[in-house]
C-alpha cells in the first residue's frame, strides 16, 4: 500500500485503529500517475498505472493478479492459511476470478471457482482459460443466483474442520472496499505532492461497484472534489448509481464502527454512471471503442481489454473531449497476462 512520509500506509495513518482489521500484503504501491497525449482531446488526460500494482509479486503469473482486484483481495485474504478452500464467484471471463485464483493459492490454499455463461470477446475469453487452467476444481451454473446459492452449499457442506473463505462477486464488500478507499487516499497524496493535478473526474469500468464506491469514498475523506465516473460494463441491476452510493455508505459504516471517527460520505453529485458504453452484453466488445483502444496502444505502449478498459477509456476520451478540465482514467486490468505471445503491451514505466 501507498505509505506517508512516517512509513505507514495512507488509510492506516488516517485512522491508526484500521491496522486491526487484517490484511496480506500482496502489492508494490503508490502505482505511477502518467499523463496520456492524445491529439484529439482538449482537456489533459491522464491515466492511474493500476495494471502496474503486481510488481512486488516475483512470478511470471502475477500479471494475472495486478490490477483493482488486487486491492480488494489484500483485505479479503487476510487470515488464508495453507489447506484453506477460497470460493470465487463470477461470470465466465472474470477477471476477479482470476486475481482470486493467482492469490489464493500463492497463500496455499484451494481454489474452487464457481462460474456462470454469458458472450465473450477474445480476451474473456483468454482470462477464461487461464482461470480453468489454474483453479483446483471448477463449478459451473446457470447464472449469478444460482452461483451464489451454490457457493452457500458448497460451504455448508465442508467439513466442519475446513476452513472456508467465501469471496463475494468482484470483491464488492465492506471490507473489499477498504482497498478502493485506499486508492483514493493514495491519489490524493500523489496530487499533494504535485505528482499529478486534481482531477476533475476519475474514469473507470463499472462492475459490481465496489471500487467506484471506495474511491469515492476515499476522494470524500481526502476532501477531493472529483467525480467518480463508472462506464457500465454488466446489466444495469448490477451496475448503477445507487449500488455505488449504498456500498459506499456501507464501507463508511465499518471504518466508523472500527475507528470510532465520523467520516464524509459522497454525495450524490460525486458518483455519475455511464451507460452507453455497455455494448449490449458483459462480453461483446464495442466497436466504438475499438479505435481508441488502438489509439491508447500506440501513444503508451499498454494494451486494453475489450471487456473493461476499452470502453472505459472510450468514455474518458469522449470526456475529456468536452472539458479544459484534467481527466483521469484508471486503469484496472493488467492485459499482459492474456494477451498473445506476439503481442508487447507494455511498456514499462
Amino acid at each position: 500500500m501507498d505509505r506517508d512520509a512516517h512509513g505507514a500506509p495512507e488509510l492506516i495513518a488516517r485512522f491508526p485503529s484500521l491496522a486491526r482489521i487484517g490484511r496480506v500484503s500482496f502489492g508494490a504501491f503508490p502505482t505511477p500517475v502518467e499523463r496520456v497525449t492524445l491529439a484529439r482531446v482538449r482537456g489533459p488526460l491522464w491515466v492511474k498505472r493500476d495494471d502496474l500494482n503486481a510488481r512486488g509479486l516475483s512470478d511470471a503469473v502475477s500479471s494475472c493478479a495486478a490490477g483493482n482486484k488486487l486491492r480488494a483481495l489484500e483485505y479479503l485474504l487476510a487470515g488464508v492459511m495453507t489447506g484453506d478452500t477460497v470460493l470465487a464467484l463470477g461470470g465466465e471471463g472474470s477477471t476477479h476470478v482470476l486475481a482470486t485464483i493467482v492469490l489464493a493459492q500463492r497463500l496455499g490454499a484451494r481454489v474452487r471457482a464457481i462460474r456462470w455463461p454469458h458472450e465473450m470477446n477474445e480476451t474473456a475469453r483468454r482470462v477464461e482459460r487461464r482461470a480453468r487452467e489454474m483453479a483446483d476444481e471448477v463449478q459451473g451454473a446457470p447464472g449469478p443466483v444460482r452461483a451464489v446459492a451454490s457457493g452457500w452449499l458448497a460451504a455448508l457442506r465442508m467439513p466442519a474442520a475446513a476452513a472456508t473463505r467465501w469471496i463475494p462477486p468482484g470483491g464488492a464488500s465492506p471490507l473489499g472496499m477498504l482497498g478502493a478507499v485506499n486508492a483514493g487516499l493514495e491519489l490524493a497524496a500523489q496530487v499533494a505532492r504535485g505528482e499529478a493535478p486534481v482531477p476533475a473526474h476519475v474514469v473507470l469500468p463499472l462492475g459490481t461497484g465496489g471500487t467506484a464506491g471506495g474511491l469515492a469514498l476515499g476522494f470524500a475523506i481526502a476532501g477531493l472534489g472529483t467525480q467518480v465516473v463508472g462506464v457500465r460494463v454488466v446489466p444495469r441491476v448490477m451496475a448503477n448509481a445507487w449500488r455505488v452510493r449504498r456500498l459506499a455508505h456501507r464501507c463508511a459504516r465499518l471504518i466508523e464502527r472500527t475507528t470510532g471517527t465520523r467520516i464524509p460520505r459522497p454525495t450524490p453529485r460525486s458518483i455519475r454512471v455511464v451507460h452507453r458504453f455497455y455494448g449490449g452484453a458483459y462480453g461483446r466488445a464495442l466497436g466504438a471503442a475499438q479505435e481508441v483502444r488502438r489509439e491508447f496502444e500506440r501513444a503508451t505502449g499498454v494494451l486494453l481489454d475489450e471487456t473493461y478498459g476499452a470502453k472505459a477509456f472510450a468514455a474518458a476520451v469522449e470526456l475529456s473531449q468536452t472539458t479544459d478540465e484534467p481527466t483521469l482514467y484508471w486503469l484496472t486490468f493488467d492485459a499482459r497476462s492474456v494477451s498473445e505471445p506476439s503481442v508487447q503491451p507494455m511498456r514499462q514505466p
